[in-house]
């Protein structure tokens, strides 16, 4: 593209010139002669790479806008949780689609910008060439239009940025309204939350009509001043002729070297697009800069049981969800609760043992080896994870269950899918586990259902179960608990339980409070503090079934 840019601008450089020797010859011998040919060489040569300017121009923008895409996506995808949580789902779809869409075209505009002040050098140095005089009549007028340029830059650049920033607070708006779209079908609200996801509409019309008023001042203030200067600049062309400095051809190359000359300081379209893909750009950029999730290169653990160890752990903010200076030992192949109030940091604790999130300060070991040195292969075979509201991929049903860093067979999944008690209400579906996902109507308790399939499934060491109970029946909560002693009993298993009943079968009770952890032990145990059976309700806590078969604790 570069290649044809630059040839491009060489023939139109060299075009008013030949023009301007085919005109002196026609007037001396009455013919053109040779450089008539030339005109046509040149004419040729311009639409030739005109034409392969415009191809190529797109192509790169494809390629350009496809690559950056694809890095936007993968680096929000990759990046820590905790980072992404800055930008809210709306923003995020906007800079990954919209503005890498506009950032794509960047290379191309600057490429056209770069013809521009060749073009622009190429008139400047003809018209001295040919009068040293036209040349200072042009420059003359040349540092107020760079001004002016200046200034509609900077006016345009304040403006974009706005103007994609209430773009992605209305993407936002609409990604928080389609997910509750069902309840607001249900209450009655579709107009006033219609109103509320187009509110910001107002202040993106007048970002856009501020933005085309500037750039319409603009173009009114450079053509005008533009006018003057050519007409300043053909004015001394023709005293020049007059007193016999330029000839005929002179004038009229002279004429077309001030439009060229014009074109770098003039070229308002190629300045709005380069300064809104610039805006685009730092949007895209600012994902970019985010650091990657990080894995390491041990792709095979020592034999060991699935002992987690957590040494001075410290992550969020303690009392909001956060923990500090944690120090546990979680003993392989044991049922665990983590038990606490709101805010305590359960959820946070359950994250960090699954690796979805790194801790700020501290280290987490599994069977010895510390989570950041396991590859992400052997830390999703190891470690298997099911959350609160969980998200299904794949076609089908049987991919949904199926899929991770390596795929689960399909003796597995059934498995997993029984272990999980889902596999009755898929059987009941026309075509079973082949059932496509997006035809397959399932409640929120069977979604959650087959989320935690998908935990069973690839859990080989540690099972880490965030809040999972929140959808389910008492009855269907019941089952998988009962399963998770029994045929999942091989495993390390930790639950965030909000039901005493399920704190009740834990082999150990992890209680935290403040981000700290306050005590460990069993539920009966720790039912002989009030402030614990608080945290289910004093009923709920004393009438709770106490464990069957528990095996002995080892607490640290």
């Amino acid at each position: 593209m570069l290649f044809v840019g630059l040839v491009l601008t060489a023939a139109e450089a060299l075009l008013p010139a030949v023009l301007g020797r085919a005109i002196d010859a026609a007037v001396r011998q009455g013919h053109p002669g040779y450089w008539l040919l030339w005109c046509a060489v040149l004419v040729v040569v311009l639409t030739v790479c005109d034409a392969l300017d415009e191809v190529a121009s797109a192509t790169s923008t494809a390629k350009s806008t496809a690559w950056l895409r694809r890095s936007v996506v993968q680096r929000i995808l990759t990046m820590p949780f905790q980072r992404a949580q800055r930008w809210s789902a709306g923003d995020l779809a906007t800079r990954a689609v919209g503005n890498t869409e506009a950032a794509g075209g960047v290379g191309t505009e600057a490429v056209s910008g770069l013809g521009a002040l060749l073009l622009s050098a190429a008139g400047v140095t003809a018209l001295a060439l040919i009068d040293p005089l036209l040349c200072l009549t042009f420059i003359c007028g040349f540092p107020v239009l760079l001004g002016l340029l200046r200034a509609f830059a900077r006016d345009l650049e304040d403006l974009s940025e706005r103007y994609l920033q209430v773009q992605a607070e209305i993407a936002a708006r609409l990604v928080a309204a389609l997910r509750g779209v069902r309840t607001i079908a249900a209450s009655g609200t579709t107009e006033r939350e219609i109103g509320r996801a187009l509110e910001p509409l107002p202040e993106l019309h007048r970002h856009g009509r501020a933005t085309w008023d500037v750039q319409n001042r603009m173009t009114a203030r450079d053509s005008m001043l533009l006018g003057l200067i050519e007409a300043a600049v053909l004015a001394v062309g023709g005293y020049l002729l007059a007193h016999g400095r330029v000839t005929a051809g002179d004038l009229f190359a002279a004429s077309q070297y001030v439009a060229l000359a014009s074109t770098g300081a003039g070229a308002i379209s190629t300045v709005s697009s380069v300064v809104r893909a610039r805006a685009a750009v730092s949007r895209s950029a600012a994902v970019l800069a985010e650091p990657q999730f990080r894995y390491g290169d041990v792709d095979v653990l020592p034999a060991g049981s699935g002992t987690v160890e957590l040494r001075n752990v410290t992550g969020g903010c303690p009392g909001s969800g956060g923990l500090s200076d944690v120090d546990l030992v979680i003993p392989g192949g044991r049922l665990v609760a983590l038990v606490g109030r709101r805010g305590s940091g359960r959820s946070l604790l359950a994250q960090l043992i699954g690796r979805v999130v790194d801790p700020e300060t501290g280290q987490i070991r599994l069977d010895s080896v510390p989570l950041p040195q396991l590859s992400q292969a052997c830390l999703r075979r190891a470690v298997g994870f099911g959350f609160e509201q969980p998200v299904l991929f794949g076609r089908r049903i049987g991919d949904a269950i199926a899929v991770g860093t390596t795929i689960a067979s399909d003796a597995a999944v059934v498995a997993a899918a029984e272990t999980a008690g889902a596999d009755q209400f898929i059987r009941k579906m026309p075509n079973g586990y082949q059932q496509p996902l997006d035809e397959a109507p399932m409640s929120g308790g069977e979604v959650q259902r087959i989320g935690l399939a998908r935990a069973f499934a690839h859990a080989e060491r540690v099972l880490v179960l965030d809040d999972v109970a929140a959808s389910l029946d008492t009855v269907t909560e019941h089952k998988i608990t009962t399963a998770l002693t029994t045929a999942m009993g091989d495993r390390t298993r930790v639950i965030v339980a909000q039901r005493a009943s399920t704190a009740a079968r834990a082999d150990l009770v992890i209680w935290l409070e403040a981000g700290r952890v306050r005590a460990t032990g069993t539920h009966t145990q720790l039912c002989q503090d009030p402030d614990y059976r608080g945290i289910f309700g004093v009923e709920q806590a004393a009438s709770a079934e106490p464990a069957i078969d528990r095996k002995a604790v080892v607490a640290s």
